[in-house]
């Protein structure tokens, strides 16, 4: 059960990350100046389409890019551990334990050769001086909580012998299995039918409040994070250019590419039946070379010289604001006219 005198405790803080590839053509700016908080028992969502960084900053907050991918932050830090001076040998003691991952696809990211038993117990064995067989009983009390019958029989079975489904509810059991203070899931949902969606969404929920965990779900499903985030961070082309709580981005967003995903979807009440769905104009940029100003500028509306420049922070309300040069009536009148406020 959460520790209710902990609950709003810092547990995760990224400032200013960089993420550098080195490509034949050039450096890819992966990942531009992003930064966020995470507490206690808080849900953080990364929302943005694909190829925008979501993924790329998870990945580095886990310890798992390559080595030669260049990564650098103001501040990169798990509660008073700093992320970006461990060694692979002491980020091996925190990953799985203290942070874990549900990764996007379970079908490779469960290996293919072990069975499900092995693979639950191996987290526990390695950060645990328990014996297997507790390792054992507390992944079949696990695979019971995450709601898959017959749980003990189920540690025998391989991944190619369980459902989409039930390989994902593995996937959170296995994450489960040391009692994690931050859970990253990335995608969790994706490829699962809508009824199947649901109840994985309902499950992490309910974990999360019984456990105290902190969680960050990564998305490009609006629909998702709507469900389950406390607040929100839009990310474009590997820069943050919106952020805030839940409803207030739900409720007033203000950047023009926010705006243009959530113009995207039918909302009842605003969008009439039978009327053309909004869309976003152009393509996503090259993010190789020399990246200045906004990198949205050539997609959007109210583009001007200032957005080649360096970007303003656009205060909106406390905790909510995005990085634009309009002014807020702008921004506004142009969220009126897509019928988003």
């Amino acid at each position: 059960m959460m520790n209710q005198s902990k609950f709003g405790e810092t547990m995760l803080k990224v400032e200013n990350l960089f993420i550098d590839i080195p490509t034949p053509a050039g450096i890819l700016h992966a990942v531009h100046g992003v930064g966020f908080t995470l507490k206690r028992g808080e849900t953080l969502g990364i929302v943005g389409e694909s190829g925008c960084g979501k993924s790329v900053t998870i990945m580095a907050v886990m310890g798992l890019l390559p080595k030669h991918i260049d990564i650098r932050a103001d501040c990169l830090q798990f509660l008073d551990v700093d992320l970006l001076n461990l060694t692979e040998r002491q980020f091996a003691d925190i990953r799985g334990e203290r942070i874990a991952m549900i990764f996007q696809e379970p079908m490779t990211a469960l290996n293919p050769v072990f069975t499900i038993g092995n693979q639950l117990t191996e987290a526990y064995l390695r950060h645990r001086s328990g014996s297997r067989a507790e390792a054992q009983d507390k992944a079949i009390d696990l695979l019971d909580r995450v709601g898959i019958t017959s749980a003990k029989r189920r540690l025998g079975q391989y991944p190619h012998q369980l459902s989409g489904g039930l390989r994902q509810r593995v996937m959170i059991a296995m994450v489960l299995m040391c009692d994690p203070d931050v859970i990253i899931a990335d995608e969790p949902t994706t490829a699962l039918d809508v009824t199947i969606q649901a109840q994985i969404l309902a499950l992490l929920a309910d974990l999360q409040k019984e456990t105290g965990a902190a969680m960050i779900l990564v998305s490009h499903d609006l629909g998702v994070i709507s469900r389950v985030a406390d607040k929100v961070m839009v990310m474009y082309a590997g820069r943050e250019v919106e952020s805030g709580s839940a409803k207030d981005i739900f409720s007033n967003p203000i950047h023009p590419y926010t705006q243009g995903l959530f113009s995207c979807i039918p909302v009842p009440g605003k969008k009439q039946r039978g009327s053309e769905l909004g869309s976003i104009p152009g393509v996503v940029p090259s993010l190789i070379g020399d990246l200045k100003g906004c990198m949205f500028r050539p997609r959007c509306d109210l583009a001007h010289d200032a957005c080649m420049g360096e970007l303003p922070y656009l205060k909106i309300s406390e905790g909510h604001g995005a990085w634009c040069t309009s002014s807020q009536d702008e921004l506004r009148s142009r969220a009126e006219k897509v019928a988003l406020l």
